[in-house]
């Protein structure tokens, strides 16, 4: 929460304003699995105007030795996975299922995977789908419209801007099994890239 406060300052010194609609989707019982969309660093900011409380996030590794970001993540709990070890990634989300229901909390993942800032989606990766169905608990997603109009690193373009928060309903898990994660993955994939496209203005 001291993190939480923090780093939501820092929306004033870069002009940002933050629209946030659909906070009552995460008054769900128990654990669940959260995933949103990864643009930049700024989604950190946007993390901590509707970031739940009892809630943790999975990131890269490499995350852990960027300096203040670093330091921040490994401060509020992340928990790193290595991409490049396959089999240390699915020990690491195995283990997650197991934590998240233990200890009744939230994990927020981007199943991208990666920052991507073109304006769409990349496909997304399985493991919070995997994750949620070993659990049995629901999905919800979260979308940040497009930052494209403000934010370019390759051209250097930042300004300020409007970002739009949108929380969607839970997907519910429960029945499902190993055979229906491709189906889940996606559905969750093709609700959140309209809810991207309608948020950001564009067909």
């Amino acid at each position: 929460r001291i993190i939480r406060a923090v780093v939501r300052t820092f929306k004033y010194f870069f002009g940002l304003r933050f629209e946030v609609k659909g906070l009552e989707n995460f008054k769900v019982e128990g654990p669940a699995i959260i995933v949103s969309n990864h643009q930049s660093i700024l989604d950190m900011m946007g993390l901590m105007e509707v970031l739940p409380d009892n809630c943790v996030q999975v990131g890269k590794k490499e995350l852990m030795y960027t300096g203040t970001v670093g330091l921040i993540t490994y401060l509020g709990g992340v928990i790193f996975i290595n991409r490049k070890s396959t089999s240390s990634a699915k020990m690491v989300m195995s283990e997650v299922a197991k934590t998240m229901v233990a200890d009744n909390v939230k994990v927020w993942v981007y199943p991208e995977g990666t920052r991507n800032c073109t304006g769409d989606l990349l496909p997304f990766k399985k493991g919070a789908f995997h994750i949620a169905v070993q659990a049995q608990v629901p999905v919800i997603p979260v979308v940040y419209s497009s930052f494209t109009t403000f934010y370019n690193p390759k051209t250097k373009l930042f300004t300020s801007g409007k970002i739009k928060v949108e929380i969607l309903p839970p997907i519910e898990t429960k029945g499902l099994t190993s055979d229906d994660v491709t189906e889940l993955t996606d559905r969750c994939f093709n609700t959140m890239r309209e809810t991207l496209f309608r948020l950001s203005g564009r067909p």
